[in-house]
């Protein structure tokens, strides 16, 4: 589906690109890894056809550049910073809608699974939300069409766990139609979110290898946690998961997105001097009517 061959992009006299050979076909869910301008998001730009470059770029032998529009009606983009849109809310989502031919009203309905209500904010410029706002909307944007590439930057950087865990379930709905490409400089933020890691370094691609696809996007864990002692900064950290604690601070319970798990754990590494014991497992899923599931 996806194509780079020999891809070069140069700023000036820094070469950013050095000679990229990448194919993304459909049913991948690639990480994109590396630390900050190793080249994930120059890379990302000329796939989207905003910047040129040597060498070739194709989905599905289109040309980017040459053929953008067409291109672009095939891509949902999440971009790691969002843009400073002055445009009210309700209005950016019947733009976006119009412009890939989907239904507003599919995008607000997304929207409103992550948490934002866009009936609230319809009158909002863009500019004016919150960074945890402006990202959901985006993702909504993206994940409320039918896309047959997800390319996601750092999409979940400013997502509450609650959301996270949401994002998860919508990205599991899109993997069997869809190819995903999704930049972090973090493997613990994507790693299983994805069958395939790509990382890069310095312009390269240093390490292209796949990976067991063993976890349900959609999944949670419960957890219960105890403390050999109170901690304030433990309580902080693990409050911004919606944990809840017991009155005298050493006991905590709650749950946490299947694919947060390794996220989840390095959070615990910080304070295992306090850990005194640890029950993680997973939460049964309920039926369509709302109960768990039988057996």
């Amino acid at each position: 589906m996806i194509q780079f061959e020999n891809l070069v992009k140069r700023f000036r006299r820094n070469q950013v690109l050095r000679g990229v050979d990448l194919t993304i076909e459909r049913g991948d869910r690639v990480a994109l890894v590396g630390s900050n301008g190793a080249g994930k998001t120059t890379l990302i730009r000329c796939l989207l056809g905003e910047y040129t470059c040597e060498g070739r770029v194709s989905v599905d032998g289109m040309d980017p550049r040459q053929q953008r529009r067409a291109v672009l009606a095939k891509v949902g983009f999440v971009p790691q910073l969002p843009p400073p849109l002055k445009m009210p809310v309700r209005q950016l989502v019947r733009f976006a809608a119009s412009l890939c031919a989907a239904d507003p009203l599919r995008m607000e309905a997304v929207a409103k699974r992550l948490g934002l209500d866009v009936e609230r904010f319809r009158s909002q410029p863009f500019v004016k939300l919150s960074g945890g706002q402006k990202q959901k909307l985006l993702i909504a944007i993206a994940l409320g069409r039918d896309s047959e590439l997800l390319v996601l930057d750092e999409p979940a950087a400013n997502l509450d766990p609650e959301a996270r865990h949401i994002f998860f379930q919508l990205l599991a709905e899109k993997r069997e139609t869809a190819a995903m490409l999704i930049s972090s400089h973090r493997l613990d933020e994507v790693a299983a979110l994805v069958n395939r890691v790509v990382e890069m370094d310095q312009g390269s691609v240093v390490l292209d290898d796949r990976v067991a696809d063993l976890v349900d996007l959609s999944s949670r864990l419960r957890c219960r946690i105890r403390l050999n002692q109170r901690e304030g900064a433990f309580a902080n950290a693990i409050g911004d998961w919606s944990f809840r604690g017991s009155e005298d601070g050493l006991l905590w319970e709650g749950e946490v997105a299947g694919p947060d798990r390794l996220r989840f754990l390095g959070l615990l590494t910080r304070y295992a001097a306090l850990l005194a014991a640890i029950e993680l497992h997973e939460a049964e899923k309920p039926n369509r009517s709302g109960s768990p599931a039988d057996g």
